[in-house]
């Protein structure tokens, strides 16, 4: 029991060396080199730091496209250089060192794209964290389910709950906090559902995960053609929270209106990511639950109760991803619209596997994705020649590339996915 009761991120073992990583890293770092360098465009690329209107501002970086592209490549060469000395060494390349690489290759695909233009670095960051939310609330719940040992691949249906409910309860009691509770409820029904057949029935969880998705998806769309749509304005025009303004924090440069200049779905995200760490690695509760989820024999046999924890554990998660779904109506868009998940709830189960099972590296990939939605809605106006098609399939190509290329091969909890019958 000693590999889960030392709490960290995760073990070397869990953690695999895999040459996957660098070769990747040397594939991007050579088509950012040659492709937005030496081959890039000949035009100057004006990276805003601040919104023009903020309180403090920082002047804007100007440069050369192609030299973006030329300096960053390098320094990409260089991080992928001792990514290979890393494996050479028996060493798995570190989460981390990957998402400086990614940051830095955005950073020059931004000056590709927008050679002859300006990058809002301020827009893009603070959109990115907003469309961010739903997919790490759906991690969040994805990581407290399979740290106990189920694969909850329910999380789109759990996410598209959450909306639904959201905004037709808000808009029927006039009082988005009641919409948001009664999302948290809904999605948690949804996840029992999970809990029941899975823990208790024992049916195969990846098979009771689609059908609630298929579910779910039936259900809602149905009572938005046949009900939403004949009444918009009397149950689906919730509306959204305020944008809430940290005093003083809020005028940092760059970060902080991105971070403290938002709606109360984003603080709460904030505020889920560390307490769900803290109860995970700091807690006899989370001791249990992975307890649970790496020796299911051993955790019965000191007295802890497999099963309510399994099921419990899941029932809160998919709390959790209803709180995401909120975040995509109640908290950004105002009203709820067909299948609006978009399948954010499958990105949500790539974060945790990219992130391996832990909150603050699974918000981190979430970020990444957010950022790749709001990229594609940002190329198609500075970039208006790239084909709509592949801008549209820009956060799915980065969900491929991220979980094949970067996460190398790390092991998920000993027993998730595998049904415990007690002897």
């Amino acid at each position: 029991m000693s590999t889960i009761v030392t709490p960290g991120v995760f073990s070397l073992a869990e953690a695999k060396v895999s040459w996957k990583a660098p070769w990747f890293m040397a594939f991007f770092s050579a088509l950012v080199f040659g492709g937005f360098g030496v081959l890039g465009r000949r035009e100057p690329v004006v990276y805003s730091l601040t919104a023009e209107d903020a309180n403090f501002t920082l002047p804007p970086i100007e440069a050369m496209s192609h030299m973006v592209g030329l300096t960053l490549g390098t320094i990409l060469l260089v991080i992928t250089g001792l990514a290979f000395f890393w494996v050479i060494q028996k060493k798995p390349v570190p989460l981390w060192w990957s998402l400086v690489f990614g940051f830095i290759a955005i950073t020059a695909l931004l000056g590709w794209l927008a050679a002859g233009d300006r990058v809002p670095v301020a827009f893009l960051l603070a959109n990115a964290i907003v469309l961010a939310i739903p997919i790490m609330f759906g991690g969040m719940a994805g990581v407290m389910s399979e740290r106990v040992g189920v694969v909850n691949i329910a999380i789109e249906g759990q996410l598209l709950t959450g909306a639904f409910v959201a905004a037709v309860v808000s808009t029927l009691t006039g009082n988005l906090y009641i919409g948001m509770v009664a999302a948290m409820i809904a999605a948690a029904l949804v996840s029992m559902v999970l809990a029941v057949f899975a823990v208790r029935y024992l049916v195969d969880q990846i098979i009771v995960g689609v059908v609630l998705n298929v579910l779910v998806i039936g259900v809602t769309n149905f009572l938005y053609s046949q009900w939403l749509t004949q009444d918009a304005s009397a149950s689906n025009a919730p509306g959204t929270f305020p944008v809430v303004s940290i005093p003083v924090l809020s005028d940092i440069p760059i970060l902080g209106p991105v971070l403290f200049e938002n709606r109360l779905t984003v603080f709460l995200a904030f505020l889920a990511v560390p307490l769900l760490w803290y109860v995970l690695f700091r807690t006899s509760w989370g001791l249990r639950a992975r307890a649970v989820g790496e020796y299911p024999m051993a955790a019965d046999t000191m007295g802890i109760g497999v099963a309510a924890t399994r099921f419990w554990w899941v029932v809160m998660g998919g709390a959790l991803a209803g709180l995401g779904g909120a975040a995509l109506t109640i908290g950004n868009v105002g009203a709820f619209g067909k299948e609006m998940t978009q399948g954010q709830g499958f990105i949500a189960l790539a974060v945790v596997i990219l992130g391996r099972w832990h909150p603050f590296y699974m918000s981190a990939a979430a970020l990444l994705f957010g950022f790749s939605i709001i990229l594609r809605v940002w190329a198609n106006q500075v970039s208006p020649g790239i084909p709509t098609d592949f801008i549209i399939m820009v956060p799915y190509l980065v969900t491929i590339i991220a979980v094949v290329g970067f996460v190398g091969r790390v092991r998920p909890p000993a027993a998730s996915g595998k049904p415990y019958v007690k002897e």
